[in-house]
């Protein structure tokens, strides 16, 4: 396996600064494999070794994968110049070099966003060929018809003549046709607005609830973070539109 710095591997764990954790290691603070290590430079593996900082063994893994309950207001960006972001939730011990989110939702859009600093995840998620499908709820100006469903279900073409794929469009369970339970497997600018406004309709409110059969935490307040486990992480690629 390879073997990399061991100030390198803290690092990525955001145990803290490459200063921060050189100082922790010269300190005697950290273990491997039960001995103490005064050297940054000292290589192991980090998946065959087990590290322990100040007594507490390091669950390593190679990226990270976090759930955040996104609000309105809030940017779907790395960086930018006037709004806040969503990296800027991402609580410090979470925080990694190189997080962004996969995928994006519109600044006033709600809900179940993942930020990751893992590509691959990223792409097999988004990419329209692998018919992940995201679960909207849409809070609306006026009822939904049999109409509407039917031309979702067709797939909407925009004034432009982008032609969006074959969704899923539902009433509320509670019978509300101004509340629509929305599944779609891209993500297109503005997509389910867009289509809802092709049918005469306005979007009020809109959040997303599921990516494949991954569910927003209803424990999660709005604006908090967590991490995913590898089942969660998982369910993702579950339940997808075929």
């Amino acid at each position: 396996m390879k073997e990399e710095r061991l100030d390198k591997i803290l690092v990525s764990q955001s145990i803290g600064s490459r200063r921060e954790v050189q100082k922790l290691i010269r300190c005697g603070e950290v273990t491997v494999n039960g001995e103490i290590i005064k050297k940054p430079e000292y290589k192991c593996s980090p998946e065959a070794s087990v590290i322990s900082v100040d007594g507490r063994t390091l669950e390593y893994s190679e990226h990270i994968y976090i759930m955040l309950n996104k609000p309105a207001g809030v940017v779907s960006a790395t960086a930018d110049k006037y709004d806040k972001t969503v990296l800027d939730l991402v609580p410090k011990e979470m925080y990694r070099k190189g997080l962004f989110p996969a995928g994006r939702l519109d600044k006033d859009t709600e809900g179940l966003l993942i930020i990751t600093d893992d590509g691959d995840f990223a792409h097999r998620m988004l990419s329209p060929t692998k018919h992940v499908q995201k679960q909207y709820i849409a809070h609306l100006d006026c009822e939904i018809t049999d109409e509407t469903i039917k031309r979702f279900e067709e797939g909407i073409v925009f004034a432009d003549g982008t032609r969006c794929l074959p969704a899923k469009l539902e009433i509320s369970p509670e019978g509300n046709r101004m509340i629509g339970i929305v599944r779609i497997c891209e993500g297109k600018f503005h997509q389910v607005k867009k289509m809802f406004l092709s049918c005469g309709i306005k979007v009020v409110q809109l959040s997303r609830i599921s990516i494949g059969n991954l569910y927003l935490d209803s424990k999660l307040p709005i604006g908090c973070c967590k991490l995913l486990t590898n089942l969660e992480k998982e369910l993702v690629f579950i339940g997808n539109i075929h």
